[in-house]
């Protein structure tokens, strides 16, 4: 209470400040389902201002003369909408606008809210990625997925089909923050590496921040990754019921009640749920992969209702359930679930130029692992969360400011390959506050945005002070250039090592005490826990033509301070142990390390075809004190290529081909074999006591595997019914020319196992 205290007195004072002249504000929203609509084009026609609409439809123009304005407004597949506004003298107006869908054919249409944001933001390291871009890409198992999209942004490495994972220039999994309507999701990939727990048909919007992030965003040193979901069809009840060779899905939203008026008070809902039977199906279809089966199986179920008032503010109350298990023959069995629920307020108080956001949320995740030792491995995490933001739009300015509390409880279990157990009970609690002020001076050629976050973490404690800055220069229409920087922390590890060729565990720790690291880092002694890094990104932006993008931006993330699992450990932390060096009996180490590297982009969009190319080239070193080495996922060149063409007589057809290729991955070669004895006390007999077959390891990460490459195929019928039913029947192939990429390499059989071979799917997808 004390929070949303304090953002209503902030309102009142700094509307007091702002209300000296007059503001037009409001939102824009789809006529035919009352969705919002981000990033629409809105302008006051004969003047130089204009503006976006936000991730919420909201758009303000500040520091207005009090007089007659036309408001026009715009978007890609919309007809234009224009509206005339009376304004006074501090007057505060609050449109509600309603765009419908164009009669001119979406591929004919060349307008873009993506050129106005251009030149509104900096826009560095970020991709923005919504429902019509995950469409254009092949969709493997005949269902487009939001995992699958990612997999082709710059800086993204995956390292596989198979138990594969996301590494986003230079930072594990943990390092990469994932919001899913304000909520953190710590799992958000199945272990097929197809699919990620969202229905990209409830997605509204994604922005993935692959590096230099502004101050709104904490807890994390690498990346963060903001989903937002639809509020569901106001107007009528709708659905699409999916069915592939690999999964079904159900999605229905509507109306719970609604105003005969569109612009008045309403209340919808939105549901989706989705489930696979690959592990079945393949069986009959996919038996020459194994005749066990895909071993994968995963349930998808998320829900939401939202209340939308006359004046445009809204409370979502949302849930979700998330579940997912695999079992490698011979290997382990593995399974997590996450379920959780939350809210998110948008408040647009009267009188005021600011916009009011407040979430709150709570969510449980855990793991289990059961190997071939059996030993149990097991990990949870409850995490909370509460927030209050403010956002002011004043003229060209925009100001955000922000504070939070949050709280994280884990419980973790695991055995090293030693044997030797690493266990953990903590709880943590963090409060922060950020502030974000973004400008536009210099005759509008120089936008400036900075910040700064402080992270104070309450349980070790730790105060960490996080600047962030970033600007761009507009040189030309088509030219612009651009650089970024920041400061970051986090106080969670995850359960597996940066040097697992394959990281199936994925539980998490929190609240690394000093006294489980080593004394002393390169000299030093270890005063602060805390992860850290520094980034620093820059580049430009070039429009060669009006259909053509290009990007590019070099970038270095400075990995100051790490904690990771000891793997090494093989001796209990005891008063007996202390002649024992700590890298053999801690259960942490402490590292540092570097990514740098370059990400390139071209995109050419014109009429029916789409073309995106992606090129990487990255490196990323790790060192421990003792050894240098490369993470698993450190790929020095990583190619994307997306074509995309709609055609045929009514545009009914759509092919789209992606091919990826990656240079090999590190991994540690084997150095030799002996007879390792199992010893379990000092009564064994050595001459009669069975033995294994141990490995000796050579030096760490020091070999590379083959290059990586796949082409993905997909072509796509509609059939429409009516207005509002159409079917799609699409056929998929992954992997089209076999390519046998490795999955992991058995030692002890002396046996390469592969990622999946050819595998086609045909799917329908009926949209009511």
């Amino acid at each position: 209470m004390k929070i949303i205290t304090y953002t209503c007195i902030t309102i009142l004072f700094f509307t007091n400040i702002y209300s000296q002249t007059g503001v037009i504000r409001g939102f824009i929203y789809d006529k035919k389902n009352s969705e919002p609509i981000p990033f629409a084009n809105i302008i006051l026609v004969g003047t130089k201002y204009g503006t976006t609409s936000d991730i919420n439809g909201f758009f303000s123009i500040a520091k207005l003369k009090p007089g007659k304005y036309i408001l026009k407004v715009s978007f890609v597949g919309y007809d234009t909408a224009t509206v005339i506004v009376h304004l006074k003298e501090n007057e505060i107006i609050t449109k509600k606008i309603f765009l419908e869908e164009s009669t001119i054919l979406l591929s004919e249409v060349n307008i873009s809210a993506e050129a106005k944001s251009k030149t509104e933001q900096v826009k560095i390291s970020i991709n923005k990625i919504t429902p019509k871009l995950i469409e254009r890409l092949p969709s493997i198992g005949a269902e487009p997925d939001f995992a699958q999209y990612v997999q082709v942004l710059p800086g993204v490495v995956f390292t596989g089909d198979q138990g594969g994972q996301l590494f986003i220039r230079g930072g594990s999994p943990v390092q990469n923050k994932v919001l899913l309507d304000g909520m953190t999701i710590f799992n958000p990939f199945h272990s097929i590496g197809f699919f990620s727990v969202f229905d990209s048909d409830i997605l509204k919007n994604a922005d993935v921040y692959t590096g230099a992030f502004n101050s709104e965003y904490g807890g994390r040193i690498s990346s963060v990754m903001d989903i937002s979901t639809k509020d569901g069809n106001k107007n009528r009840h709708s659905g699409k019921i999916s069915a592939t060779t690999f999964g079904s899905k159900l999605l229905i939203e509507g109306p719970i009640f609604k105003s005969e008026d569109i612009s008045k008070t309403a209340m919808s809902y939105i549901f989706s749920g989705k489930t696979s039977y690959i592990k079945e199906s393949s069986k009959v279809l996919y038996s020459y992969v194994d005749t066990l089966g895909i071993p994968f199986s995963f349930n998808d179920f998320y829900g939401k209702i939202s209340l939308t008032t006359e004046n445009g503010s809204k409370i979502n109350f949302f849930g979700f359930n998330f579940y997912d298990k695999v079992k490698y023959r011979a290997l382990s069995l593995y399974e997590w679930n996450n379920k959780g629920f939350g809210s998110n307020i948008i408040i647009v108080p009267v009188g005021s130029i600011a916009i009011m956001k407040i979430n709150f949320n709570y969510s449980k995740y855990e793991i289990t692992l059961k190997e071939s030792d059996d030993l149990p491995r097991y990990s949870s995490i409850n995490n909370f969360y509460l927030s209050s933001s403010l956002n002011y739009f004043y003229g060209s300015s925009e100001l955000k400011y922000g504070i939070e509390a949050g709280g994280l409880k884990t419980d973790f279990s695991f055995y090293n390959i030693n044997k030797r157990l690493i266990s953990q009970q903590e709880n943590t609690t963090e409060i922060n506050g950020f502030i974000n002020y973004k400008i536009k001076t210099l005759q509008e050629k120089l936008i400036v945005e900075s910040g700064v976050r402080l992270q104070f973490y309450a349980s070790l404690p730790k105060l960490s002070l996080e600047p962030r800055a970033g600007l761009k220069y507009i040189v030309t229409k088509n030219l612009r250039l651009k650089i970024a920087s920041g400061l970051y922390s986090q106080n969670i590890l995850s359960a597996n090592s940066d040097r697992d060729v394959v990281n199936l565990f994925y539980g998490f720790l929190s609240n690394v005490d000093l006294s489980r690291l080593p004394k002393y880092f390169e000299g030093k002694e270890i005063t602060n826990p805390l992860q850290r890094s520094f980034h620093i990104v820059t580049g430009f932006e070039v429009d060669p033509s009006e259909y053509v993008e290009i990007n590019i931006e070099p970038y270095y993330k400075k990995f100051i301070f790490l904690t990771n699992i000891n793997r090494n450990k093989i001796f209990d932390d005891t008063g007996d142990n202390w002649q024992i060096p700590d890298i053999l009996k801690k259960d942490f180490i402490a590292e540092k390390g570097n990514a740098y590297g370059c990400d390139f982009s071209i995109k050419y969009e014109y009429k029916r075809n789409y073309l995106w190319l992606a090129y990487s080239l990255g490196y990323v070193d790790r060192y421990d004190g003792v050894y240098t080495y490369n993470p698993i996922y450190d790929r020095r060149h990583n190619l994307n290529i997306l074509l995309t063409r709609t055609f045929g007589k009514n545009l009914d057809w759509d092919i789209s081909l992606r091919w990826n290729l990656g240079s090999g991955l590190p991994f540690t070669k084997t150095a030799g074999y002996y007879e390792q004895l199992n010893i379990y006390n000092i009564n064994t007999n050595l001459a009669s006591a069975n033995a294994n077959l141990g490995v000796l390891y050579g030096n760490l990460n020091n070999g590379r595997l083959p290059y990586y490459h796949r082409l993905d195929i997909t072509v796509k019928k509609s059939y429409d019914f009516s207005k509002n039913s159409t079917l799609e029947i699409i056929f998929s192939i992954t992997n089209l020319y076999n390519r046998k990429n490795i999955f992991y390499y058995d030692r002890l059989r002396n046996e390469f196992i592969n990622q999946l071979p050819i595998i086609p799917s045909v799917g329908l997808n009926l949209t009511f």
